[in-house]
């Protein structure tokens, strides 16, 4: 992923470079445009462009160095990356044709791939409650996050300082029966 994406590099400053100077030797002019500007602006596109695909080459090569997801900046440069090269290959499939297509979809899907594979979490596996599965764990141990190891196994446990006596809210009458819901009638026929 990194080899393409720094050979991509090269290949495109040195294409627009060649263009711009194209454009200079034959003294072209584009709706009235001055060709050397179209020439400067030419290689210097061509540097800018080159210079981003390494920068995003960089980034490729530090997530497969850190074994991590890429994150931030980086995680940014990559998608705008992926987006570059759906359009190339949008534009190379009308313009240069099918072989130029087919390598810029698989350096869009290299590069969408290296965006999926890493997990995003990069901590330390968590252990489930319970243990592990092949620690002979028992799963009915489980608890959920807050919930007390007594009210896991079904055991209501009492709260601090409760007495015979009435609490707030203690004389009204609760519901222990849920609402029943019915079904909405169809309006139309």
């Amino acid at each position: 992923m990194t080899i393409v994406l720094f050979a991509e590099a090269l290949v495109v400053a040195a294409l627009n470079w060649f263009l711009g100077m194209v454009v200079d030797r034959q003294k072209m002019s584009l709706a009235g445009l001055d060709p050397d500007v179209m020439s400067t602006s030419s290689k210097i596109g061509g540097v800018v462009f080159g210079l981003y695909f390494v920068l995003c080459a960089v980034v490729a090569m530090l997530v497969a160095i850190r074994n991590r997801a890429p994150a931030g900046f980086g995680r940014i440069l990559l998608v705008s990356v992926a987006v570059v090269h759906g359009l190339l290959g949008a534009f190379t499939l009308g313009l240069v044709g099918w072989p130029a297509f087919l390598f810029m979809m698989v350096v869009l899907g290299l590069v969408v791939l290296l965006l999926v594979t890493y997990d995003r979490d990069g901590g330390p596996e968590q252990v489930p409650p319970g243990g592990a599965p092949e620690a002979g764990g028992d799963p009915k141990n489980e608890t959920a996050p807050g919930v007390s190891p007594e009210l896991s196994r079904g055991v209501a446990a009492e709260p601090h300082g409760r007495t015979g006596e009435p609490q707030d809210g203690d004389d009204t009458p609760q519901d222990t029966v849920p609402a029943q819901l019915t079904q909405p009638v169809p309006t139309t026929l």
